[in-house]
């Protein structure tokens, strides 16, 4: 895999004015193809104009002792999304911010033109509850929540979603949530992928000896 700059790995990516972009955050630990995926589910479904891919520092709910570096898991992904509207970004290095909501007011507050859509998969809602000011979350930016294969009725019926189910708006109306005043949330279907990069990771410690240092390959 060709060496990225750590300066390239962490800059912001362009928006303009009134432009629709969705930020899809996490360790990308590796990025696969179910990342993929969502992100053109959601671009299509959302019309959106562009997805930054946040990757991020490190995962404040996740051990993050065999992490790879960020300029490694930026340039893998790059690699993954291969989509001129998907930009992947370790921007938050340069912003300082460890939690999503500090990225996500950060970025508010930097560009206030730009609408703002925060993606996560139904996994993530399922755990909502536990993210550090997720109310406040939910009340600066629309939320798309993209199913995942065994975690609906799980992340519907979770806390977070039934306390901010007065606000759910129906699938149907998905297109136009990135022009609608938070909060506001949709549940999109239709992506069912088993992937998950907890699932590589271990599949592939299964395979490497016990001094193996972390690759990237392909799933």
């Amino acid at each position: 895999m060709p060496p990225i700059s750590t300066r390239a790995a962490v800059s912001m990516p362009m928006a303009s004015p009134g432009m629709r972009v969705g930020l899809f955050g996490g360790s990308f630990n590796p990025a696969h193809a179910a990342h993929r995926a969502a992100s053109l589910l959601a671009l299509r479904r959302l019309q959106l104009d562009r997805i930054w891919w946040l990757v991020t520092p490190g995962n404040p709910l996740k051990d993050n002792w065999d992490l790879p570096s960020i300029e490694e898991r930026v340039a893998f992904a790059r690699r993954i999304a291969h989509h001129p509207l998907i930009d992947v970004t370790g921007v938050e290095a340069t912003l300082g911010t460890s939690y999503s909501y500090e990225t996500i007011s950060t970025l508010v507050e930097r560009l206030p033109r730009v609408r703002f859509v925060w993606i996560m998969g139904a996994d993530n809602l399922a755990h909502f509850a536990r993210w550090q000011r997720w109310r406040d979350i939910a009340s600066l930016v629309p939320v798309a929540v993209v199913d995942r294969l065994g975690d609906s009725l799980c992340a519907t019926s979770s806390r977070a979603a039934q306390a901010l189910a007065p606000y759910r708006v129906p699938e149907q109306q998905a297109s136009a949530l990135a022009d609608m005043a938070p909060p506001a949330w949709t549940f999109l279907h239709g992506l069912k992928s088993p992937i998950s990069s907890t699932e590589i990771r271990a599949a592939r410690r299964k395979l490497e000896p016990a001094s193996a240092q972390p690759e990237f390959t392909i799933p």
